[in-house]
């Protein structure tokens, strides 16, 4: 599959989706491919970051996404990015670690997740949880504070 046609995958896929508050989700994932690119990822980080959560939200299946064409470097970053039922966020954070190219797109999907903007239109108990969410897992990865 092209970028091209893994963007469009994606966005039909999220199409009926909106996030916390209330916005279209595709504009969460637009950002985080974004982000991806500014951070110097390549076709295949790009192509991640597009699918990073489908297979999380069930928008398309682990089935789909193991027998798509794909690069295996693609599918083990949006694998290595899915949360796992009781997983502990240690373990999600070994996971990205250690999976070639997982982190850069983690950075880019927590960077906009935290963005102050983003998260001002939140109520103020959802703000609070997710930025202390956003920040001990930007820790368990190594990465800098927002």
């Amino acid at each position: 599959m092209t970028l091209a046609e893994i963007e469009a995958l994606a966005r039909a896929a999220h199409s009926a989706q909106t996030d916390k508050a209330g916005r279209p989700y595709t504009e969460h994932l637009q950002a985080v491919a974004d982000g991806v690119r500014e951070r110097g990822g390549d076709d295949e980080q790009m192509a991640a970051a597009w699918l990073h959560d489908a297979v999380e939200d069930d928008v398309l299946s682990e089935d789909w996404l193991r027998e798509a064409a794909l690069p295996d470097r693609t599918r083990d970053i949006v694998l290595a990015l899915t949360k796992r039922e009781g997983e502990p966020p240690e373990s999600y954070a070994e996971r990205i670690r250690t999976t070639p190219g997982a982190l850069l797109v983690k950075a880019s999907d927590l960077a906009h997740n935290g963005d102050p903007d983003r998260l001002a239109v939140l109520d103020e108990h959802t703000r609070a949880r997710l930025t202390k969410k956003y920040a001990a897992m930007r820790a368990l990865l190594g990465l800098p504070p927002n």
